[in-house]
């Protein structure tokens, strides 16, 4: 009844403004709609977001006042509707009901926090007793160019993705962290920490931080969307994972990897395919990185090693049938991928750079021709510099990657020790964590801005990797300890 007296009044309220003509006979504006009422979407006295189905659908405009809430089940932002959450909210997701959010084609999700009042989406169990995959996550689908046209979202909700509006806007998530999601709802089918679906250059997406997800912490299908100052945290599988001809712009990323999580795929930096067919279909996979900071498990634990008796989940193990591995890379391109990275950091990984030619891909002639490049990038503490196949690790030295790293005009270098990078302190399995380079770093000074794919569209600082000595873009609205953070 609630929702047909909306509708009803909607409809007076825009015949009203085609009749309140000007004096020149031109209909007046007719007024927005108004905010709908949020006992529509919310239960349990205000508290709960969703009522626990899996098809739970938010229509119209809502805006959210600041608080804590429970979500429950898959909640769908459907198309034409607006979800707006105010800053300093807390939105916990169910576990029970592997609670997810999904904004649809159309749909608008507007998070604007900010670095006094992050916006939090976390685990509802409490303190001490959260773990990578307590519940779903956060999906954003748009309507811009993939190389399959459209898709279905990964993950199992129902929603499809892509089209041809490469502005298009899903909305906002600024100064926001997602914790603990990536729910198993099937064998090997996990959802992402935070997936986007074709998600256009009109939506919004800086300072967020992915701590724990229980598959990847970021991963684009498809889409233009520009991103800026991310942080991927102790996740599971990869932490930012390309595919499907995402063309964005990402700079100023973190990516912190905890020794005892690594996924039975095997764990990098990043995971980059054109599409899983490794076929040409266009557009490909042309992102490009600068300013990353990869933190590998090599040197966050003296004892590390890359083997099963050691990689076993220590307190973060779900035991909810998500199946641990190995690590793997820094960076894997692969399957006709065409991803870049300059001006970044990697420590710490059985392997530091993989370009791969597999499923009959051409990956290898691409970074040969300069549509892929990997460029001022540094290295240290490397078991093996590089390999030309995924799961080899020593029984491929990686001809071709290693030549292709050092070559001069790349500008690449390696150092041996983590500690010659001269970091304050970036173990995070220790107190005092800090990734900032200090005074007589060789990160510091270092970076170039002068190839055409990184001249535009980034902010061109003087140093490599995510941080200025003593930078401060973290401050205030990340969090490095969400198992016993209180919410």
């Amino acid at each position: 009844m609630k929702k047909i007296f909306y509708a009803a009044l909607a409809a007076v309220a825009l015949t009203f403004a085609a009749c309140s003509d000007d004096e020149n006979g031109n209909p007046g504006p007719v007024p927005p709609p108004s905010e709908g009422d949020l006992s529509e979407i919310l239960f349990e006295d205000g508290t709960q977001i969703g009522n626990g189905d899996q098809e739970f659908e938010i229509k119209g405009e809502y805006t959210l006042p600041k608080g804590t809430y429970i979500l429950k089940g898959w909640c769908y932002v459907c198309d034409g509707a607006k979800l707006t959450i105010e800053p300093g909210t807390v939105i916990k997701g169910d576990k029970e009901t592997m609670a997810s959010l999904i904004v649809e084609r159309g749909g608008q999700l507007i998070a604007q926090g900010s670095a006094s009042e992050p916006i939090v989406f976390t685990s509802a169990q409490p303190a001490g007793s959260r773990k990578p995959g307590d519940w779903g996550g956060i999906i954003l689908c748009g309507k811009a160019k993939n190389n399959k046209t459209e898709m279905a979202i990964e993950g199992g909700p129902r929603s499809m993705h892509g089209g041809s509006d490469d502005a298009d806007n899903s909305g906002v998530l600024s100064y926001v962290r997602c914790e603990f999601a990536g729910y198993p709802f099937a064998p090997d089918q996990e959802i992402n920490g935070i997936t986007l679906g074709s998600v256009g250059s009109g939506t919004k997406i800086d300072h967020v931080q992915v701590s724990y997800s229980n598959d990847d912490s970021f991963e684009w299908f498809g889409g233009t969307v520009d991103c800026d100052h991310l942080v991927a945290f102790h996740g599971w599988d990869d932490d930012f994972d390309t595919d499907n001809g995402f063309s964005g712009k990402v700079q100023f990323c973190l990516a912190v990897r905890n020794p005892k999580l690594a996924d039975q795929s095997v764990s990098n930096g990043f995971e980059s395919d054109n599409n899983a067919d490794g076929s040409t279909e266009m557009p490909y996979t042309s992102c490009v990185f600068s300013n990353v900071t990869f933190i590998g498990p090599i040197g966050q634990d003296p004892a590390f090693t890359n083997t099963a008796d050691y990689i076993n989940g220590g307190e973060f193990n779900p035991n909810n049938g998500s199946k641990l591995g190995q690590f793997q890379s820094a960076m894997q391109v692969r399957r006709n991928s065409h991803l870049s990275c300059f001006n970044s950091v990697a420590m710490g990984y059985p392997v530091g750079l993989i370009v791969e030619n597999d499923k009959g891909s051409n990956t290898q002639e691409a970074a040969t021709n300069g549509d892929l490049k990997i460029s001022k990038i540094v290295f240290a503490a490397m078991t093996q510099l590089a390999s030309d196949a995924n799961k080899k690790f020593g029984e491929d030295l990686g001809a071709f990657s290693e030549a292709y790293f050092r070559t001069e005009s790349l500008g690449n270098s390696v150092y041996d020790e983590i500690a010659d990078l001269k970091l304050q302190q970036p173990n995070s399995l220790q107190g005092g964590f800090n990734p900032c380079p200090t005074t007589g770093s060789p990160l510091l000074d270092a970076a170039s801005f002068s190839d055409a794919m990184v001249s535009t569209g980034f902010d061109k600082v003087s140093y490599i990797g995510a941080f200025a000595e003593n930078d401060t873009w973290m401050e205030g609205w990340t969090e490095f300890d969400p198992q016993n953070a209180e919410y």
